[in-house]
């Protein structure tokens, strides 16, 4: 299906251009998405990548994502049969949704395609997308998340009144999302256009040398010693978070008698401010909770994230090309006017459905283009305002969706599949359920 939506898209953008006279505009987008796609895209991405895939080493040596493993393994295990369960890939996967969850996208895009090598060691036929892929992608391109932080920051920018109003409707819209991927990437696997072929080698591609076969066993009680180090740490983070909740809860303000007061924020929820402190602290626990576990446990914390990290600069340069081909096509298409004419074309039917039309150019862009979306929907709140149910609506569209087709040609690309089978439009699904969702719950929620 990705191929005819690549060709789809490069055709007509030449032949809108061709008609509208934008031949040279047409030229510089795709040289200028070139450059995007290499030097703003996949170079960035190796120092995300060469990080968090040492810190994934850690993990995996210290037994943390046995541990994790085995607490989810009956959820793991329903969603992905085709996985042995104390395969590393089920630790990679579940640091990956724990980091969409939590909004890291900077952390949940190197251990997603760190997933996806995971789940090419077990694929008996290269270049092809196995159904654990295909449910991985759909799982990401719905992902639940806690706090859409991007756009918050947006309508903040832009002085809305209650900027976190929108987590509990894409919360609730994403969750929405989420059952629709999953749901439909289960349904598609079974009908006769998608399922796999005979295996070219009935047994999995073997491994690297120097990677597990399964995730490493758990190991033996940690000594008193090390267990107070652990409980020393998790105080300390308490206590920060507790003080960034604090500073976001109240203000501090100075008495006629020079006295300093806190003053509590009115409209600012503990609950959200829970969530705000956790987001924030994400990152800096997990760089320093993984390398002190390794670290109690005796392993080699410097030697071993080094050579976890070696593999982020191979990875991010396998995913080129991939990234070359699919941003030039959208680029392309979105430089021409190609949105803009099917939202003019679209408007008039969905207007008749109480769909609100200012939002098409924003469902429209939203599977291809993170950085175009969020043009859109800035112009969108300085139109209706950041209070207004439309920028409500859009920003839960913002938190419960995703660009599919850089997710999927970022993954796939970086183990080389190029046949992706129904990954596509079950992404897509995903995507149309989380719109309809965030419609329907902001209607109820705002109004």
């Amino acid at each position: 299906m990705l191929n005819y939506i690549w060709l789809g898209l490069v055709l007509a953008a030449v032949l809108l251009a061709g008609a509208t006279g934008q031949m040279p505009r047409l030229t510089d987008a795709a040289f200028a998405a070139c450059q995007k796609a290499v030097i703003e895209t996949a170079f960035p991405l190796i120092g995300f990548m060469a990080l968090w895939l040492g810190i994934m080493r850690l993990a995996e040596k210290s037994g943390l994502v046995a541990v994790l493993a085995r607490a989810l393994r009956p959820i793991m295990v329903r969603l992905f049969p085709d996985v042995p369960p104390s395969h590393p890939a089920m630790g990679s996967m579940m640091m990956n949704m724990a980091a969409n969850m939590l909004g890291l996208n900077n952390a949940a895009t190197p251990l997603g395609l760190r997933a996806m090598q995971d789940l090419e060691k077990l694929n008996p036929r290269p270049g092809l997308a196995t159904n654990a892929m295909c449910t991985f992608l759909a799982i990401n391109t719905s992902s639940i998340q806690l706090i859409p932080a991007t756009v918050v920051g947006i309508l903040v920018a832009a002085k809305a009144t209650a900027p976190t109003a929108i987590i509990g409707t894409a919360f609730v819209a994403t969750v929405c999302s989420t059952i629709a991927g999953i749901t439909a990437v289960k349904f598609l696997e079974r009908l006769p256009a998608y399922q796999l072929p005979p295996a070219i080698d009935p047994q999995p591609a073997p491994a690297a040398a120097d990677a597990p076969t399964e995730i490493d066993p758990p190991h033996h009680p940690l000594p008193l010693w090390a267990r107070l180090i652990l409980v020393a740490f998790f105080i300390f983070m308490g206590y920060a978070a507790w003080h960034i909740v604090e500073h976001s809860l109240f203000s501090s303000t100075t008495g006629a008698d020079g006295t300093r007061h806190a003053a509590r924020i009115p409209g600012k929820s503990p609950v959200i401010a829970a969530i705000e402190a956790i987001s924030t602290l994400a990152i800096p626990f997990l760089l320093s909770f993984f390398p002190l576990y390794a670290a109690l446990r005796r392993v080699p914390v410097y030697e071993e994230f080094v050579e976890g990290a070696k593999e982020g600069f191979q990875v991010a340069i396998r995913i080129i090309p991939f990234l070359i081909a699919i941003l030039v096509a959208v680029g392309m298409f979105r430089e021409v006017g190609g949105i803009q004419m099917i939202a003019n074309a679209l408007g008039p039917a969905l207007h008749a459905t109480g769909f609100p039309v200012e939002l098409l150019p924003l469902v429209l862009m939203r599977p291809l283009s993170g950085g175009g979306t969020i043009g859109l929907f800035r112009d969108l709140v300085s139109q209706v305002g950041p209070d207004s149910l439309i920028a409500h609506m859009g920003a839960t569209i913002m938190g419960s969706t995703e660009t599919t087709f850089y997710v999927i040609a970022v993954y796939f690309g970086s183990v080389a599949v190029r046949r992706t089978r129904h990954a596509v439009p079950a992404g897509l699904i995903a995507d149309l359920a989380g719109v309809i969702a965030s419609i329907v719950v902001c209607r109820a929620f705002f109004i």
